[in-house]
């Protein structure tokens, strides 16, 4: 890429990347994970590094406590007076971002706090004298990551890039966001965590080709197909689920431990030591057959169980296997073979797990990489990815996202009309003009729809503007331009443009929740299902909302300049709307085209002599040198 123009203030750098070291900005990468979440920066050298805390261990649990005494205890902390505090002690606060109560709820998860709904949908989490919301549990993980870094790098933050999964919606994504800023942090941009992985692993091996991101953290996975060339770092397809992770292992290792020992009824303290213990058992697990496990009884006895390799695997082997399906749909999604990949890239911590790689290497048929620290490798990324945004790198670098589901609007018939496709690149911004329906309509609904179906009914709605001011004119006349645009971070804005006069109105698309990976799971399944039956529906919607306009202008002119007709001539028009009428009233879209041709063929000669009317009206008293 060639340099157009170089401008620089007296006494700087004429490139923006060529930095004095007291120059350089204090941007950091950070990964806010389920279980645990890391910062990171670059170094002079242009290195990427996790910065540790005082005991020299660079993952932060994301756990935060409210103790009742007052003040916030975070990470480490928090977990060691968790025990003392469980009812106020918060963890996987990720899997309650722009979430609703019902998401929650169905998701089977298990916590010593309580979960309300609370204003428009917005999830609170209740402790025992205080309630806070995701967004504030996960704005006091990032203040404290953040302070870390200050104390390492020596001052106030410029700003940071937050990793989010790939297969977060907009009101997920938009949670995140709104943390950074109640955190204080000026968020420079959000970035899919897979996408971070590639970042770190194409800067640091000089990769390319098509590579799969397999990213299996504590509560989401992701699966990104990326093309990467000559540091264009292209997403082909992306899925996932956004509430399947290691703490889904945790849950199922903690509900055994609870059949074994007898608890029908466990406290919070119970449930929260177990989920530990659980946990502790897992990791144990990746690097011995057997476990022996003291557990205590609802009496106060203590028992013995013993926990293989083998059983674990029964016990979360279904779990494991649901990634394959959407691993498959993101190869097929992305027009690619497995064969036809350089490289799996392992990411997350939960992809320690034996079976987990056992069954990654099974299924694209190559072991794979782990090159770099699975639990690091995201904040390796982003704060690479950081520090290009400050200016630092010279690197030629561009990030080719996507967005997970399509979007559109409703039109005429309650049809979805698709106006940015799924998979494709962000940030983007596509047009596409509409028109009236009806004489003199002055105002239009905008409704915006997420989903794959071709009816409005079976997709999520998002938002619903409506644009005023419309100049009235015929049906038809008027030109209204849609306008959506996604930005980088993958948040939605849409605009209605009226071209002749100018009037505009805009929406940014704020969820109060966002879709549960079973929506999002469920649309692109539907869609595919019902593929065929879909279409028809559409060309048969398409079909009536044409046979009613035609209708409606026929039966228009016809009051207008009916007495151009005779008596048989008008009977013989009525009868082809009558049968055009009848047809739009049958499920066949191709009759209904049948009849609206016949009705057009058989009406030339009447719009011929309106025609005719009206050029002689124009004419009527004047001369034709006054066209001249």
């Amino acid at each position: 890429m060639s340099v157009l123009l170089d401008i620089a203030e007296p006494g700087q750098s004429l490139r923006p990347h060529e930095v004095r070291p007291e120059e350089r900005k204090r941007v950091v990468g950070i990964d806010l994970g389920t279980t645990y979440s890391l910062v990171a920066a670059v170094d002079i050298q242009g290195k990427p590094a996790c910065i540790p805390d005082d005991e020299g261990r660079f993952g932060c649990p994301s756990v935060v406590c409210y103790p009742p005494e007052g003040g916030v205890v975070v990470g480490e902390a928090a977990v060691a007076v968790g025990t003392r505090y469980p009812v106020d002690t918060i963890a996987s606060v990720k899997r309650t971002m722009g979430r609703s109560l019902e998401d929650i709820r169905s998701s089977g998860h298990r916590s010593g706090y309580g979960v309300e709904a609370g204003d428009g949908g917005m999830v609170r989490l209740i402790t025992s004298h205080r309630e806070v919301s995701p967004v504030e549990v996960s704005a006091a993980i990032l203040k404290y990551l953040a302070g870390r870094a200050e104390e390492a790098l020596g001052g106030s933050l410029h700003g940071a890039v937050i990793t989010v999964p790939a297969y977060f919606d907009d009101a997920q994504r938009q949670a995140t966001k709104d943390a950074g800023r109640l955190a204080g942090l000026e968020v420079m941009r959000l970035v899919n965590e897979p996408t971070a992985a590639a970042l770190a692993y194409g800067l640091d091996q000089g990769c390319e080709g098509v590579y799969a991101i397999y990213d299996l953290g504590g509560g989401t996975f992701d699966i990104s197909i990326l093309r990467l060339t000559r540091g264009v770092f292209q997403v082909l397809a992306t899925g996932g689920d956004s509430a399947l992770g290691g703490d889904d292992f945790d849950h199922r290792l903690c509900e055994f431990f609870l059949q074994q020992s007898g608890w029908d009824h466990p406290t919070a303290e119970v449930v929260q030591h177990l989920q530990a213990l659980a946990r502790q058992t897992k990791e144990m697990l990746s690097r011995e057959e057997v476990r022996e496990v003291s557990l205590s009884r609802p009496s106060g006895e203590s028992m013995v169980v013993q926990v293989t390799r083998e059983s674990l695997e029964r016990m979360i082997g279904d779990l494991v296997r649901k990634t394959g399906m959407a691993c498959r749909r993101a190869l097929k999604d992305a027009g690619v073979e497995a064969k036809q990949l350089q490289g799996v890239v392992l990411v997350g911590g939960s992809t320690r797990v034996p079976m987990v790689q056992k069954f990654v290497a099974d299924l694209f048929g190559r072991e794979p990489l782990a090159d770099i620290d699975p639990d690091q490798v995201v904040a390796l990324g982003a704060a690479l990815q950081a520090d290009l945004l400050a200016g630092h790198s010279s690197a030629e670098l561009l990030l080719l996202d996507v967005t997970p589901l399509s979007l559109g609007i409703e039109t005429m018939g309650e049809i979805v009309e698709k106006i940015i496709a799924r998979n494709s690149p962000i940030p983007t911004a596509r047009s596409q003009d509409f028109t009236t329906f009806k004489d003199g309509q002055t105002a239009m609904a905008i409704h915006v729809v997420q989903g794959e179906r071709e009816l409005v009914a079976d997709c999520r709605s998002l938002a619903r503007f409506e644009l005023r001011g419309i100049p009235p004119m015929t049906a038809g006349a008027a030109r209204i331009r849609v306008t959506f645009q996604v930005d980088a971070d993958g948040l939605l804005t849409v605009s209605a443009r009226e071209q002749t006069t100018g009037v505009e109105q805009s929406v940014a698309v704020k969820p109060s929740y966002g879709l549960s990976d079973e929506e999002i799971t469920r649309m692109l399944r539907e869609a595919m299902v019902h593929g065929e039956e879909d279409w028809r529906q559409r060309l048969l919607h398409e079909a009536r909302v044409e046979s009613e306009r035609v209708l409606s202008a026929t039966g228009a002119a016809l009051r207008e300049d009916g007495d151009l007709l005779d008596d048989l001539e008008l009977k013989r028009v009525k009868g082809f709307m009558l049968a055009l009428w009848e047809a739009s009233q049958k499920e066949d879209h191709e009759a209904i085209h049948r009849a609206r041709e016949i009705l057009d063929k058989e009406t030339v000669f009447f719009a011929e002599r309106r025609m005719d009317r009206s050029v002689r009206r124009v004419m009527t008293g004047r001369k034709v040198d006054d066209f001249q």
